[in-house]
This record gives structure tokens, C-alpha cells and sequence, in this order.
């Protein structure tokens, strides 16, 4: 077990793409609100898709203030080193102090040779990893006497000026996977930051054991190099194997992260807006809790049959849907009817009555005879899950009209923020055809008003209102003030039409 004690930090890993650059930059914006600590961006100069990186590390820092910014990580052949030394030094002194190096040897050699840049084997790659980690860091010692030089085989700088020194302690953290790799970070580099789709089991111990002998030797401490790890994966309501599953089983298996390998940075690859939430918001603080407590000893074990398998994925259909991993088992394939809406929250932002809520049909209770497949019951969750993320984009926009309402942001931070949304990406997405979608859904809607609905209320006496069979006697007046006092629709206010066509 390796848990090196470095302070825990959390970034995003963002696709620079350059078919939606506004939506790169929204979602950096979106990162830094969420809380969290840095931001990065791949570096891949010959890729025609994307935007170049150091341009766009430069856009983003100026528009944010907090957060830290990275390559993840620079492809040293195309970057000569001592001119992306002074880049670095520039961008850190204007973000105040924002700016990291992630360093790589340039995996992809022919598309390297194809933008003008070196054909290296392995072995020279390292080398010249090694000498331009060299020439950056005397180019940023600006307390050292005399020019820069350095007489290497592939960089070589004779009589260079030094500086500008950055605003803080860039740290240089090294793409490393094989041994050669691996040593020069244990004896050059500030940081180790592979990622996780990359490696086998075993491959963070052996990769830290031999960082930690390298540092040894060169007169360092293990612990002065801190562990990165690129992470990706899907949320689930059950888990399904390895970073797949709830953000509960994120959590544990970050935590054991942590603590057995000594990742002190775990940096998400996502371009979802909602993931990025997801996972400030339940994934992060419960990490943060747990180490501590492991690392104060006063953190409680949840028993192994609690805990999920990061080894072994559990089967789809043993467990009911949301079901938390380590639960008992039902009979497989087969489950009990478990698809329940989201709990009505009582909050209503207007006394406007929308329908009566009395003659909303509640359905019969679940047959205790009856069981329901995976297949069953995955329309109902979806259904739910979609209601349940408009209705969550909906919150986050009342909070940010609250929040520039208040002047804790402005406008455009607040345009940026909602460009990141579902809704607003289905409406960029529908554009002129938002009419006809409207209508659409004004059809849809009204054919189960008008036919569906009714149909099924005379098919299953059950799906009556529910007050009917027991307050037939009950006067119009009376039920009307029952109404009056019913809590409101959790959709309120509904818009009365479309805002872009009109249609109701």
C-alpha cells in the first residue's frame, strides 16, 4: 500500500474540439463553478479536429479566475522547450499563478514526422524528454548565474537569457507508462499522470514502485512526486463493473485509489456537463470525507458484502433497478415492479392552478403476482430520468437568474453555464425546426389527454380519480375548495406557449 499523504485535488479532462469551441470553453467555466481544482485539455498539435491547445489554455484562463489550467499533457516534439518554457512562464504570470505542465514524449510518431517534428525511437524520446525538462527548468531559474545551456543530443540551448521566472512552482507532471518513462519521473518530475484505460492491475504499484526506487537514487523523497490519474466512466444506478455504477461505488473505488496506489489527483475525462455536476457534487466530498478519515483512523468500514466489486461485474438482472451494490439478490432475471417517480419536493414558485390535481390518475398498486424483466421496467426509469434532468436544468437556471439577481455573477457567466445544458444543446440542436417539434409534443400530449388517458380510465376502474369511488356525494362547491388547497403541480408555472413559435 502506497498513500503518499498528498492533499486530494480533482480535475476535468475536456476535448478540445474545435467544431463547438464555445462549448469547450462553457464547460471549463463549468468546472471551475462546479469546484473544481483544475481543468485540462489534450495536447495534439496534428489533429485537425481539435483546437490548439496553448491558444485555448490561454482563452480559458481569461475567463476564469480560480481554477487551474494543463495540457494533459504537451507534446514536447512539437513544442520546442525553451519556447514553451517562456509560454508557460507568460500564462502563469497572467493567470496568477494558474498554469501546470504535463509533459508527454510524443506517442504518435508518423503524425509528429507529418507536422514537421522528429521521428524518434522509444529510447530517444525519453532522452529528449529529459534535456527539454532540462532547458525549461533553467529557463525558469532566474536565481541561477549565467545563461542557459544545455549541450544535449536533441536540445541543445547555448547562451540563452533566463526567465521570466512563473508566478508559482509549475509543476512538471510526465505521461509515463513503461520503465525508462517511469524512472525519469521518479528522478526529474514533479508528478506521475497516466490514466487508468491504459494500465492493467498492478500497474499503478508497479509503476509507483519504480518512481519511488528512482527517486531514491536520485536524492529525492517518493512523496515529492505527486500521483495524477486520468478516469473515466458512466454513471449507473446499479453497479456494472469499474467506474461504472453509482456515484456511491465511484466514490469507494476512488477512495481505495487513494489510499492503496497514492493517487493524490484524479482528473475525470468527460465532455458531459451533467457528469461534471454529478460528480462535484457526490463523488468529490464523499472522497475528500473518506480518506480523511481513513488517514485519522477514525473511518468506518462498510462490510465487504456492501461494498462493490471493481474486479468482478455484477449480473444486470440480480439486483432491482438503483438498487445500491451488495444488496441482496432477487431471482435472476426477474424482479418485483420498481420503477417509482421522483418524490414531489413541495417547492412552487407560483400559486397559479394548473389542473386539478384530484383527478390525476395514480394507478393501481403493483399486482404482488406479477414480476417485471429488465427490459419491463427500462422505459419507466427512462422515462423518469428525462423529467428528472429537465426538471434539475430548470432549478439550475432559477439559481443562476438568483445568482446574477444578487450580482455574485454576471450575465455571461451565466449565458456560459446554460450553454452547457441539455435543453439549451437540444435547442441549438432543433434550431428552425422548434415549431414543429412543439407541435409535436402539443399532439402528443393532447392525444393522451383526449384519448389515451380516458381510454385507460374506462378499461381499469382502478385508474379513477382517487377521490371519486369514496366522495360521490361530495358537492361541486366542496371539491372545488378542496381543490383551491391541493399543493400545485411540481411543474409551476407551466408556460401557457412557446416562447420561439407560440404553440401551446
Amino acid at each position: 500500500m502506497s498513500d503518499y499523504g498528498h492533499p486530494l485535488e480533482f480535475g476535468s479532462f475536456i476535448t478540445p474540439s474545435a467544431a463547438d469551441p464555445a462549448r469547450v470553453v462553457a464547460l471549463t467555466v463549468l468546472a471551475e463553478q462546479a469546484g473544481f481544482d483544475l481543468v485540462t485539455f489534450q495536447d495534439h498539435p496534428y489533429q485537425p479536429g481539435f483546437l490548439d491547445t496553448w491558444t485555448l489554455l490561454s482563452y480559458a484562463a481569461a475567463r476564469t479566475s480560480s481554477v487551474r489550467l494543463a495540457a494533459n499533457v504537451t507534446n514536447l516534439p512539437l513544442r520546442p522547450p525553451a519556447v514553451l518554457a517562456r509560454s508557460v512562464a507568460a500564462l502563469d504570470l497572467l493567470s496568477g499563478g494558474r498554469i501546470e505542465l504535463g509533459l508527454g514524449a510524443g506517442a504518435f510518431a508518423e503524425a509528429v514526422e507529418a507536422m514537421g517534428g522528429p521521428r524518434l525511437t522509444p529510447g530517444q524520446a525519453v532522452q529528449a524528454l529529459e534535456e527539454g525538462i532540462d532547458v525549461i527548468r533553467q529557463i525558469w531559474d532566474t536565481d541561477a548565474r549565467g545563461p542557459v545551456r544545455v549541450d544535449g543530443r536533441f536540445h541543445r540551448v547555448s547562451g540563452a537569457k533566463r526567465g521570466p521566472a512563473p508566478a508559482h512552482d509549475v509543476g512538471i507532471w510526465l505521461g509515463a507508462y513503461k520503465p525508462r518513462m517511469l524512472a525519469l519521473t521518479g528522478r526529474r518530475a514533479d508528478g506521475w499522470l497516466p490514466s487508468l484505460a491504459y494500465l492493467k492491475d498492478g500497474d499503478l504499484a508497479a509503476g509507483n514502485r519504480i518512481i519511488d526506487e528512482a527517486a531514491l537514487e536520485a536524492g529525492r523523497k517518493p512523496a515529492d512526486i505527486r500521483r495524477l490519474l486520468n478516469i473515466g466512466g458512466r454513471f449507473t444506478d446499479a453497479g456494472h463493473g469499474p467506474l461504472v455504477g453509482p456515484a456511491e461505488q465511484w466514490a469507494e473505488e476512488l477512495t481505495d485509489l487513494a489510499l492503496t496506489d497514492g493517487v493524490g489527483t484524479f482528473i475525470l475525462a468527460s465532455d458531459d456537463p451533467d457528469d461534471l455536476r454529478r460528480f462535484a457534487d457526490e463523488v468529490i466530498p464523499a472522497v475528500r470525507e473518506a480518506v480523511t478519515a481513513e488517514r485519522s483512523g477514525t473511518r468506518t468500514l462498510a462490510p465487504p458484502s456492501a461494498l462493490p466489486s471493481a474486479s468482478v461485474a455484477p449480473a444486470r438482472d440480480t439486483a432491482s433497478p438503483g438498487a445500491r451494490p451488495g444488496a441482496p439478490a432477487r431471482k435472476a432475471g426477474r424482479s418485483p415492479f420498481a420503477v417509482t417517480p421522483t418524490p414531489d419536493d413541495g417547492v412552487r414558485l407560483s400559486g397559479t392552478v394548473v389542473w386539478d390535481e384530484q383527478t390525476r390518475p395514480t394507478g393501481p398498486a403493483p399486482d404482488p403476482d406479477r414480476t417485471y424483466t429488465e427490459h419491463d421496467l427500462a422505459t419507466g426509469r427512462h422515462l423518469i430520468q428525462v423529467h428528472d434532468g429537465l426538471r434539475g436544468e430548470l432549478a439550475q437556471i432559477h439559481d443562476l437568474i438568483g445568482q446574477v439577481e444578487a450580482g455574485t455573477i454576471d450575465v455571461g457567466t451565466a449565458r456560459s453555464h446554460i450553454n452547457t445544458m441539455t435543453m439549451r444543446q437540444n435547442n441549438w440542436t432543433l434550431g428552425t425546426y422548434c415549431e414543429s417539434y412543439c407541435r409535436i409534443v402539443t399532439t402528443h400530449h393532447t392525444i393522451e389527454d383526449r384519448s389515451l388517458f380516458p381510454h385507460l380510465r374506462r378499461a381499469d376502474p382502478r385508474l379513477a380519480p382517487w377521490w371519486t369511488a369514496s366522495n360521490r356525494s361530495t358537492t361541486s362547491s366542496t371539491r372545488s375548495s378542496r381543490v383551491s388547497t391541493r399543493p400545485w403541480s411540481r411543474w409551476s408555472p407551466p408556460p401557457t406557449a412557446c416562447p420561439a413559435c407560440g404553440t401551446r
